[in-house]
């Protein structure tokens, strides 16, 4: 059905109103050919063809003036309706009259009109046209016999003619019930069909792991946005070949195709390892099949974290237990070293004793806090003001003066909410990984803050000049007891991720040319 703008769907639409022009055009073509003096039916061989051909000529007038009315889309489709199937009554009925009244067969002209006006408009409207048919029809045989003649007069015959078209007319208004029920039930469908094809849609755009698929003949037919960031691409159409997406996968789609038996498997696709598995829409190849892309790194992540979580109360019950005999060995320690008659090889051993304990009281104490969990309570900072003071504080602790720790703001106010507890250790790991780091052979570290704002949010950068990092030792320093460092415990970086992930803030790593390290925590 056709629905105009802003309205709800009417019946009739504007496409049955065109079918009824149509229909009514071919009806004065065939009218046409009938009365033609070409003609010889018999049924019309007593008809008056003068009176016909212009009754015809009116008719013909009518329903291209409808025909004008129906492109202007003036009056209301309603109206239009309603002038049509009153005209074809009048019309017929006379043609009727010039062909020799009912016995003419006519009558099942009138038939029509009331079944078309029965099926394009409701019950009454469609009793109301059998009436207005049967009255023309009677009316038309009493004036036949006031004019005398000899043409037959039967009113039995016309009263049948009227019960015709009241049958005509009740059965087309069942079958017009009953479209438009079908048409009802077709249009709720259509919308539960959409309101699905939409959900569907959100769930596959919105999904982390990328899907993609392809017919048989490999090419695209959808892909999520999760898909297109692991494939490095940032639009795809329908039907581009999968090639031109991504040789790599193509080449790994076609091995498993000509193997038969699809296996995972692992690419290297725009410098990241992917994992890749299929399935298949059919048993044929020409069926296509579903490509599932998962960021390797993010999988292996994942697991990670679950193995964290699930050994988190263990860690957290040996760390305690180790804490209190830990204490007992410095503690005891401590006293040995305040002893008069040690020797210095006695010293050397005590001073390994006391470093290891405190690397082990880091240790504990950093588990601890992991197993504690991160309680976060956000308030209000103004993030320029806030990083001056840390600056300063920071510098006091360090012993650092103005030019070894800079902070440079690239514009005011930033105003942020965030727990300053936990973007205070963040920083504070930052700094203390820059000063180790962030300095070259026989140079003193230095390090910057810079202050700023771009389209992703807020961001406070952390810079050194320090030799930076090394790209295959960078995917890795965010995990949990990585470290390069002897003495180092590799949970500082974890635990400022882990900090900056609970309070909304984006913690990420990129090296600085020609030499150095950024840390950039982003304030989305």
């Amino acid at each position: 059905m056709d629905v105009e703008p802003g309205t709800e769907s009417v019946y009739p639409s504007w496409s049955a109103l065109r079918w009824l022009f149509l229909f009514r055009l071919l009806m004065v073509v065939g009218l046409v050919l009938a009365f033609s003096p070409a003609a010889s039916d018999p049924a019309l061989a007593r008809s008056d063809n003068q009176l016909a051909w212009n009754v015809l000529v009116v008719y013909a007038v009518l329903v291209l003036l409808s025909g004008l009315g129906l492109s202007l889309r003036r009056p209301s489709r309603i109206s239009q309706v309603q002038l049509a199937i009153f005209t074809d009554i009048l019309v017929y009925t006379a043609l009727m009259h010039t062909a020799g009244g009912v016995t003419s067969g006519l009558g099942i002209l009138i038939a029509l009109a009331v079944a078309a006006g029965a099926l394009m408009l409701e019950g009454r409207l469609s009793l109301l046209f059998a009436a207005l048919a049967s009255l023309t029809v009677i009316s038309e045989q009493i004036y036949s016999a006031m004019l005398g003649g000899s043409r037959a007069i039967s009113f039995t015959q016309a009263g049948l003619l009227g019960l015709l078209f009241f049958t005509v007319a009740l059965l087309a208004h069942v079958l017009y019930r009953r479209v438009r029920s079908a048409e009802a039930l077709a249009a709720r469908r259509q919308v539960d069909i959409d309101d699905l094809s939409q959900l569907n849609e959100f769930i596959i755009q919105s999904i982390g792991t990328g899907i993609l698929v392809a017919d048989g003949e490999r090419r695209l037919r959808l892909i999520n946005t999760a898909a297109l960031h692991l494939l490095d691409v940032r639009r795809a159409k329908s039907g581009t070949a999968l090639q031109e997406l991504s040789v790599e996968l193509n080449q790994w789609l076609a091995a498993q195709i000509r193997a038969g038996s699809p296996r995972e498997g692992r690419l290297t696709i725009a410098d990241r390892q992917v994992r890749v598995s299929l399935k298949r829409l059919g048993h044929r190849c020409a069926n296509g099949v579903v490509v599932y892309l998962r960021d390797n790194q993010e999988a292996e992540h994942e697991a990670q974290q679950i193995k964290l979580a699930s050994l988190g109360t263990l860690t957290a019950s040996i760390a305690h237990n180790i804490r209190n005999p830990l204490s007992a060995i410095s503690h005891a320690g401590q006293l040995l070293s305040e002893g008069p008659a040690l020797s210095d090889e006695d010293r050397h051993l005590l001073d390994i004793v006391q470093r290891n304990s405190a690397r082990i009281e880091e240790t504990v104490r950093s588990v601890l806090q992991l197993s504690r969990g991160n309680q976060v309570e956000p308030r209000p900072i103004e993030l320029a003001a806030w990083t001056l003071a840390f600056a300063e504080d920071f510098r006091e602790q360090h012993g650092l003066d103005d030019s070894r720790l800079q902070v440079l703001i690239e514009a005011r106010p930033l105003d942020i909410e965030t727990d300053p507890r936990h973007l205070h250790q963040i920083l504070a790991n930052l700094c203390e990984n820059a000063l180790v780091h962030g300095h070259g052979p026989d140079e003193p570290a230095h390090i910057q803050l810079r202050l700023g704002s771009d389209p992703d949010g807020i961001r406070l950068e952390v810079r050194d000049a320090g030799p930076g990092i090394d790209p295959r030792t960078a995917r890795d320093i965010f995990n949990p007891f990585f470290t390069t460092r002897s003495q180092g415990t590799g949970l500082g970086l974890y635990i400022a991720r882990e900090l900056a992930e609970s309070n909304g803030i984006r913690l990420t790593y990129t090296d600085v040319k020609p030499q150095g390290s950024r840390f950039v925590l982003t304030f989305v």
